[in-house]
Parts: structure tokens; sequence; C-alpha cells
């Protein structure tokens, strides 16, 4: 099963088991996330995953903000 996330991100069932992934890769979003908190550049990242261009990180961080989102839209204030 294949679920299209965004116009970079994919989750499919049959591609490094069902984690998100850039569309047309096997590199998963939480590596270049991983990478990002580590604190490599933009151009690092691409270097060492050359068929993802910035606009890849750009949607992996979105992907990861509209997460955290989602996980506390319900959770009432303290």
């Amino acid at each position: 099963m294949r679920t299209e996330i965004n116009n970079y991100i994919v989750v499919d069932s049959e591609i490094c088991h069902g984690k998100p992934t850039f569309r047309g890769t096997r590199v998963m979003v939480s590596i270049v996330l991983e990478m990002l908190e580590a604190r490599a550049s933009t151009k690092e990242i691409i270097e060492a995953y050359p068929s993802l261009t910035e606009r890849h990180i750009e949607a992996a961080l979105n992907f990861a903000a509209h997460l955290v989102e989602k996980s506390f839209a319900n959770m009432a204030p303290a």
C-alpha cells in the first residue's frame, strides 16, 4: 500500500518497511531529519544524498512540523 504524503514524501509498505521516504528513492525522511539535528547543512545532506534537493529537505521539515502539530492537536492545555 502506498500513501502520498506530499509531492516529495511517500509511505510505501514495500519500501523501507513502510517508513516515510522521498519519492523515487530509498532515502528515509528520518535520516535527513537526524542529519539536520546533528547540524548538517543542506549542502552536506545533498552531497550525501545527491538525489535530494533543497525542496526535499524543506518537505522533510514541513512533514515533521505537521506531525508535531497533529500529535498535540487534541491535547488539552495544562
